[in-house]
């Protein structure tokens, strides 16, 4: 799993659970520290204050890994590249080379079956989210080492924005559900709170009173199957590996 920040994987958390109970090693190579994450996000944000700098640096590692460890996940891969400045071209024009890079050669080192990532749009519209879908997708059609023909992308409905901040309302141009979400994975009660564990070891991101709203209502939003949108013909039906 392609990722820009550690609690990215809760818009596909209970299919992570689910595949690692099975048996399946998953990923979660996550390129930004977080840094930037408290305060500054443009849809899943805290209204109060939390840690900055390098203290919340530290706890978005420990809050990643303790999301690893609730849905069975490897120990997290922290490329630890500068939280909301990936397409900081101006300020550093090597730093998307850079780290294109770095997700190749991790890419290659994991030898993936399937890879998951953000679908083009970001999910939330994070600029972040955006360069890790488009160099996920940018590897595959390059044949870049490693990389699986089997691609998929994720997201998050409309209503999950007015979960966790009614306030802000949904990002523009959502993707249409109906027609491109063919592909829906379904999960086991059990998986779905392995989930919800997951979710709450990110303190740094969501109050409490945020989880109220946001976990029975993404329960209600899944409904027993987490819906990608396929990044490549090889991926259809019910399974990502088949």
């Amino acid at each position: 799993m392609l990722l820009a920040h550690a609690d990215d994987e809760t818009a596909a958390s209970p299919v992570l659970a689910r595949y690692a109970r099975e048996g399946v090693q998953v990923y979660m190579v996550i390129a930004t520290d977080g840094s930037g994450g408290s305060g500054s996000q443009t849809y899943l944000q805290r209204s109060d204050s939390g840690p900055v700098g390098e203290a919340l640096v530290k706890a978005r590692v420990e809050e990643a890994r303790c999301a690893a460890t609730a849905l069975g996940a490897q120990e997290p891969v922290l490329l630890a590249f500068p939280d909301g400045k990936l397409g900081d071209y101006l300020g550093d024009r090597t730093l998307l080379y850079r780290l294109t890079d770095r997700i190749a050669k991790e890419i290659e080192r994991l030898r993936p079956d399937v890879v998951m990532t953000w679908g083009p749009d970001g999910g939330t519209g994070h600029p972040d989210h955006r360069l890790v879908s488009d160099i996920a997708t940018q590897l595959q059609r390059a044949g870049a080492a490693g990389m699986p023909e089997r691609l998929v992308y994720m997201y998050l409905p409309g209503e999950a924005f007015r979960l966790t901040n009614p306030q802000r309302g949904e990002p523009p141009m959502l993707i249409p559900r109906a027609k491109y979400f063919t592909v829906q994975v379904p999960f086991t009660p059990g998986d779905l709170e392995a989930a919800k564990k997951a979710i709450a070891c990110h303190h740094s991101q969501f109050t409490a009173e945020t989880l109220q709203r946001f976990v029975p209502g993404m329960q209600g939003l899944w409904n027993g199957a987490v819906r990608f949108v396929p990044g490549s013909p090889a991926v259809s039906g019910d399974d990502l590996f088949r």
